[in-house]
């Protein structure tokens, strides 16, 4: 370049370019922590399609694929570190192609009444405290076996004393079902998403006696019947929730749990301890690999021998395994035993057993095995608190830990630490999930952690190394008192006034930003970190600004909720439970339906309710006459919502009836410009687990100007 002569500005724009590269480049080695994250964003971006991808889309990726990692092996060493990432998004992708079409099952496309017939093979509670059975190996009547589901659940209405409901038992009974359920709102909670992965196609319930067809035969689910028999002798042991709570923990059935005793723990922040997850498990593993060391120590000539560290890790992970088959392998518990495994296989390895290397292996094994855990709460929360705690406690292990801190105050901080922590790594995670902040959740946690961690679980472990002697009576009784020292605070501390602060639910953008965010905040370098600040920022200002739909009506029609000026009125105080608890709840709402119902906004009969949408009169209708109601309300110009099917209406009334929709789903509906109405349908993506997407048609007809209320 000439003396002299500022550089132009491609050169400048090829500067700033430059450094960023230049930096990862430096950086090779440390970034093997953000091959998940890449993974993760092309599984989000992946979810977030609208169509259904077909071949030539995964034959695109593919070629994407294979061009970046021809440029991570011949391209320039600067251009290695973007390779990598875009091969890992394409990864992502991929491996929720395979996925999508692995576990594709039909879903029912019509209600269904009559004769089911299944084998159990799994039994738990609704919200409502019911009994569920899930079946597969399922014969709906003379419906084709191509139409019928690989799994049915079905709640249990009354009590059946006689029914033994154990895994491998082939029942039949007469019960109502249907698809599962969408979203309730745009943008809500898919459950049917959900479903369709754990290849569901049929959920109901059924009043009829449910009747035994064989037992179980030979070894046919042989793991969940010792789980079911293991379950049931704890609880006998051990009475009422604290007998529930202990075989949950250890066993993965909470089916004993009184929805009482859940609704405690959720809200004192201690559910956690009841799911099968890394805290469990690191809780179990830990005692049996800390028993094999002390026990191979208290033998010299065993000691002189025997590496005891390597083999105490190979009996952990045996142990470890067991129990993941034990609990039924769900995905929180699969999480958990990947972490567990490839920290043990460090410890054979003589490696660190706790890294970021370590979480991002057991991150990319889950990812490309279950794609779609990356957007369920327990993934997030466990990855959250996991990452957390490694780079907090590798913020303070030097200065503070080893150097200026008495031994004895160690246990002390370090529990501390670790609850406030993983608290605060997880608590946008289960707000935007659950929409609620546990405001005394730290004090539950240090009042219960200890206990679960010193006595509940090795308690548990000696009950199952004992049982065979029939000597499993102590480590019970010792296990019980733990237990129900977690349960007198979980009820103790969710009764206190402002247990709970109610969260409204994000925008979609919220979630991603504010991960993409706090991954640059622990894994990037100076200047990443600063940006990783900023992102998250931004994230709670996008959260804080997230606007809640003016108007939102059900996909039955049954129910209405119009926000008003005490929050969201409810056109009905029964019926629709669900709905109306998910509506709220996603407001920031804790208030009940009955509540909501009696708020000012609403007004009118119960068959014939009223409220303003902006300027624009709405009419909501039901019951038997809803559709002579209908044919009367035009006459007014009103908006009119009804439960029946109504057909179509003369003049220039708008109607949304249930025929309207069976089309579209769930609405929210808010005023929009020159009189017209902004629309937003529940179902707005053609997937393989969705309805068909919305009548678009339909909704442009219904936005079209409306009249406005008369002064």
């Amino acid at each position: 370049m000439t003396a002299g002569v500022a550089p132009g500005p491609g050169v400048a724009r090829g500067a700033v370019l430059d450094a960023p590269l230049q930096a990862l480049a430096a950086a090779r080695g440390q970034l093997f922590p953000w091959v998940p994250v890449c993974m993760g964003i092309g599984i989000g971006l992946w979810f977030a399609l609208p169509w259904e991808p077909r071949l030539p889309f995964y034959a695109s990726v593919l070629a994407v694929l294979a061009l970046a990692l021809t440029l991570r092996r011949s391209g320039p060493e600067v251009a290695h570190a973007p390779a990598v990432a875009v091969a890992c998004m394409a990864l992502g992708a991929l491996c929720c192609g395979i996925r999508v079409n692995t576990v594709a099952a039909p879903m029912l496309d019509r209600p269904y009444w009559g004769a089911v017939e299944g084998r159990i093979v799994a039994v738990d509670r609704s919200q409502s405290d019911a009994v569920r059975l899930t079946l597969d190996r399922v014969v709906l009547g003379d419906l084709p076996s191509a139409l019928t589901p690989h799994r049915v659940r079905i709640s249990l209405q009354g009590d059946l004393p006689w029914l033994d409901p154990v895994p491998g038992t082939v029942v039949v009974t007469t019960a109502r079902l249907a698809a599962p359920e969408g979203p309730v709102e745009p943008g809500g909670f898919d459950f049917r998403r959900m479903a369709f992965f754990d290849r569901l196609g049929g959920v109901g319930y059924t009043r009829i006696p449910v009747l035994v067809v064989a037992p179980p035969a030979g070894h046919d689910l042989a793991i969940d019947r010792l789980r079911s028999r293991l379950s049931a002798a704890i609880r006998d042991a051990i009475p009422g929730d604290a007998g529930a709570f202990a075989a949950g923990v250890m066993t993965g059935d909470r089916s004993g749990l009184s929805q009482a005793a859940v609704e405690d723990l959720r809200d004192s922040s201690l559910a956690h301890l009841l799911a099968i997850s890394g805290m469990n498990m690191a809780f179990l593993v830990g005692f049996v690999f800390a028993l094999i060391r002390v026990g191979v120590a208290c033998v010299p000539p065993l000691a002189l021998r025997v590496n005891a560290k390597k083999g105490a890790a190979l009996v952990a992970l045996g142990v470890a395994a067991f129990y993941l088959l034990l609990s039924g392998a769900n995905v929180a518990t699969e999480r958990a035993f990947v972490m567990v495994a490839v920290m043990l296989g460090a410890v054979l390895l003589d490696r660190r057993a706790v890294t970021l290397r370590s979480v991002a292996i057991a991150g990319v094994v889950l990812l490309a095995w279950q794609p779609e855990a990356m957007l369920e709460p327990g993934f997030q929360m466990s990855f959250a608190a996991t990452v957390a705690l490694i780079a907090g406690f590798r913020a303070v292990e030097g200065q503070v830990l080893r150097q200026r801190m008495p031994r004895w105050v160690v246990p002390v901080f370090t529990l501390v630490l670790s609850s406030v922590v993983a608290g605060f790594a997880t608590a946008p995670y289960a707000a935007a999930h659950f929409n609620r902040f546990t405001d005394f959740g730290l004090i539950a946690n240090l009042l219960t952690v200890p206990v679960m961690g010193a006595v509940v679980m090795p308690a548990g472990a000696l009950a199952a190394l004992a049982a065979p002697l029939g000597l499993a009576a102590l480590p019970l009784w010792v296990m019980e008192q733990g237990v129900r020292w977690i349960l007198f605070v979980a009820d103790r501390v969710a009764a206190l006034d402002g247990a709970v602060t109610a969260i409204k639910a994000p925008s979609a953008a919220v979630l991603p930003v504010l991960t993409l965010g706090l991954c640059a905040l622990v894994l990037g370098p100076g200047r990443l970190r600063v940006a990783g600040v900023a992102a998250a920022v931004a994230a709670l200002a996008l959260w804080a600004a997230a606007p809640r739909p003016t108007m939102l009506v059900s996909a039955d029609g049954r129910m209405v909720g119009v926000m008003g000026p005490q929050g969201r009125a409810l056109s009905s105080e029964r019926g629709g439970g669900f709905t109306a608890r998910n509506w709220l709840e996603n407001d920031g709402d804790l208030a009940t339906q009955s509540e909501a119902a009696k708020r000012p906004g609403v007004s009118g009969p119960k068959a014939e309710r009223s409220f303003l949408l902006g300027d624009t009169p709405v009419l909501h209708l039901t019951g038997k006459g809803a559709e002579a109601a209908a044919m009367a309300a035009c006459s007014g110009g009103a908006l009119v919502v009804t439960s029946a099917e109504a057909g179509p209406l003369p003049g220039n009334c708008r109607l949304i009836d249930l025929a309207l929709l069976r089309k579209v789903g769930p609405l929210a509906i808010g005023p929009g410009p020159d009189g017209r109405l902004d629309l937003r349908p529940a179902r707005n993506a053609a997937r393989l687990w969705n309805a068909p997407p919305a009548d678009a048609a339909a909704l442009a007809a219904l936005a079209a100007p409306l009249p406005r209320a008369a002064p």
